[in-house]
């Protein structure tokens, strides 16, 4: 009877195909031990910084290797010219777009009225420097501060966030969001109608358009999208949610029309997709301001939700010292626009280097579509796994993608019930996406749930997951892939206890 084992000696003293099958068993073994140590550093230092960690420190060194690029003020760069142009249809307004990622928890939640229970808080869904401190998860975490500060009616701000999210080419887990908010300060005026009356010449003053658009609901709704009548009067709100509207609808005009030249100037138009641009409004709940809506636009053939926005809640300017001001906020996702304007196929290539991508643009030029420089074949790996038989705690598979468009979706799914954010399930899925980028960065082009098959007798809960593999730059070799997929592997195994199948 041969004795098999990974040692030098015996393990090539073994036939070449005895080798070959366990080559990949003693990796798993290798990777298995590796992976068996605590490798949570007793500090972080981020931009120059340390923040000690402690259990909840769950940031991944390759988050932390990208903290700092700022794509969205590097010039000539898409989220560049993106920002740039939802500016330019705001004068006046004060722009923020050097806020630090790092913020406390207070910011990031506390701040905006977000519940103890709320599924964004939990470290499935943020990453965490420490209990108090954290990556951004969305750009309202700087609302409250800058509202205190009152240098200015009107604002933007746009910066980086982060949040552990689904793998595929519409998410990444650092993206970027511009937020804009404009408020009147009501005790400047002489009586409740005079603030009424400036904020209805403001109005009038703003760009007109012929867009066609759908706006079949009230104001507001006691159920649906209520008036916070312990603040605003029926007709503040009104005036304030149609100023809202109309800067919003003026906003879409210009990104749009952009984005049609783009396409006529690159060949790309299909005569029969040109229709009338539209706009359709859908009332919407978000935590922070009320009445909320979304805002869909009908471009080329299809509905494209593109932003959300409301009459800013009240409470949040009473935390930020300002209770007799009252306005309008909105939030936008950067690279859902910018995909749009320049037909980018992958958000992984927001952050390439390659030259062939960035020399593509130019922020004093017209806005060119993409031209693809390389399709490299796609290595699809399927990762199949039981469940552990003893697990008493949540499973979590197969949730929706967290939207990158609502100025309050600070991560996590508002349909999910509520749940102690200091739990964690047994398996996330989120957990498995940090996994893949972490071992393969961005070669791994996307994961998805494809089998969730329970056992009739033993009740035991198996799922499987597609990863695919495929780098914007080259071809991958099969042993590269393999090698990244046995890492996962071994990692899903340490991690979760997982039995693969």
């Amino acid at each position: 009877m041969v004795r098999l084992c990974c040692s030098s000696l015996s393990f090539w003293a073994l036939p070449g195909n005895l080798r070959l099958t366990l080559r990949s068993a003693c990796a798993a073994r290798t990777l298995l031990r590796s992976y068996s140590q605590d490798t949570t550093p007793e500090k972080l230092t981020i931009a120059g910084i340390d923040y000690p960690t402690d259990s909840w420190t769950n940031v991944p060194q390759s988050i932390i290797s990208q903290y700092g690029r700022r794509l969205h003020i590097e010039p000539n760069h898409p989220l560049s010219i993106t920002r740039q142009l939802v500016e330019s249809r705001f004068p006046g307004f004060k722009s923020h777009n050097a806020l630090p990622g790092v913020v406390t928890v207070d910011q990031n939640f506390d701040s905006l009225g977000f519940t103890p229970d709320h599924p964004g808080r939990s470290r499935t869904d943020t990453y965490y420097i420490n209990e108090g401190t954290l990556l951004r998860t969305h750009t309202s975490a700087h609302e409250v501060d800058i509202f205190r500060e009152n240098s200015t009616d009107g604002w933007t701000l746009s910066a980086d966030v982060y949040r552990r999210d689904a793998v595929d080419k519409s998410h990444y887990p650092i993206f970027h969001q511009m937020e804009g908010a404009l408020t009147w300060d009501r005790s400047s005026f002489d009586s409740p109608q005079a603030c009424l009356d400036a904020i209805k010449q403001s109005f009038d003053k703003l760009p007109r358009h012929d867009l066609v658009v759908e706006d079949p609901n009230p104001p507001f709704h006691k159920e649906r999208n209520p008036l916070q009548e312990k603040y605003h009067s029926a007709a503040e709100a009104e005036l304030v949610g149609a100023h809202l509207k109309r800067s919003l609808e003026d906003m879409v005009v210009t990104i749009f029309a952009a984005a049609d030249k783009a396409l006529t100037a690159s060949g790309q138009a299909v005569e029969g997709e040109k229709e009338p641009l539209k706009v359709r409004w859908v009332e919407a709940f978000f935590p922070h301001t009320s009445p909320s809506w979304e805002m869909e636009v009908w471009w080329r053939g299809d509905w494209l939700e593109v932003l959300g926005c409301g009459v800013i809640d009240q409470p949040l300017l009473i935390r930020a010292d300002q209770p007799d001001r009252i306005g309008w906020a909105f939030g936008i996702g950067l690279e859902r626009i910018a995909m749009l304007l320049f037909g980018i196929p992958d958000i992984r290539l927001f952050w390439s280097k390659d030259a062939r991508f960035l020399k593509q643009f130019n922020e004093s030029e017209p806005i060119k579509r993409f031209q693809p420089f390389s399709k490299h074949p796609s290595a699809p790996r399927d990762v199949a796994f039981w469940l552990p038989k003893s697990s008493k705690e949540a499973i979590v598979a197969e949730t929706s993608s967290s939207g990158t468009s609502a100025p309050s979706s600070a991560g996590g799914q508002q349909t999910e019930p509520p749940r102690d954010v200091k739990s964690e399930p047994a398996f996330h899925e989120n957990d498995l996406m940090e996994i893949a980028r972490t071992i393969a960065g961005d070669t791994v082009e996307d994961v998805r749930l494809i089998d969730d098959f329970t056992h009739p007798k033993t009740s035991r809960r198996s799922l499987c997951y597609r990863v695919e593999y495929r780098s914007l730059e080259r071809t991958l070799t099969t042993e590269e892939v393999n090698a990244m997929h046995e890492k996962v592997c071994g990692e899903m195994v340490e991690k979760f206890g997982v039995e693969i199948r």
